[in-house]
């Protein structure tokens, strides 16, 4: 898979920039759980977006695995990406959640798009009162425009395969990994990142 990931180094402690490149994209990626970077984030993303365009967002929430039925840990992870930006918030270290992403996921004239995207919805409402009003799951699209039934019960790997004819890989070490760690490792950037990418280039 033609993938890899560039750390900026960025000196401000609140939060960190890469660039992840995936074939010819370079996605801009920050990772914070500071308030106002978040804020300073999507104000940018909105403004920057051409007003003749609806605004889509791909959206993923990861959380450490539960492995026993008592078990529910919260969503540790919130991923969004808007055109070539994406934006990874550490939920579990935010120290409040800012009413810009209150009011960014609540916005009713944007799209989030996503696989099974009403659980990590449910899981964002649960855990932290964030309620995404226009969700989209892109597997029921795909499969009325690919006429393949299927499509409804896939997951990312086969979408991409089917739309996209591009093989990704999603390593179990990864998927299944701390998330609920603070300092998330590269690997975990790029797939999280990587994630919502595709789900946004699914959606185009």
């Amino acid at each position: 898979m033609n993938l890899r990931i560039v750390d900026k180094e960025e000196q401000d402690n609140r939060y960190d920039l890469f660039d992840v490149h995936f074939h010819s994209d370079v996605i801009k990626t920050t990772v914070t759980p500071d308030p106002d970077i978040i804020t300073q984030w999507i104000s940018e993303t909105v403004s920057s977006h051409s007003g003749n365009r609806r605004l889509i967002a791909g959206l993923d929430v990861e959380w450490r695995p539960n492995f026993n039925r008592n078990q529910q840990n919260p969503a540790a992870v919130l991923q969004i990406c808007v055109d070539r930006r994406c934006l990874i918030i550490q939920l579990l270290y935010c120290r409040s959640i800012p009413e810009s992403l209150f009011n960014f996921l609540g916005n009713r004239e944007y799209d989030f798009v996503g696989i099974g995207i009403e659980s990590d919805v449910e899981k964002l409402l649960e855990d932290y009162e964030l309620n995404v009003k226009n969700m989209v799951d892109l597997r029921g699209i795909a499969a009325d425009v690919y006429g393949m039934k299927n499509l409804k019960n896939a997951g990312l790997k086969e979408l991409c395969n089917v739309v996209l004819e591009k093989e990704i890989v999603k390593p179990k070490s990864v998927t299944m990994g701390r998330w609920d760690s603070e300092w998330l490792s590269l690997n975990q950037i790029q797939y999280a990142c990587l994630d919502v990418f595709l789900l946004k280039l699914l959606s185009t």
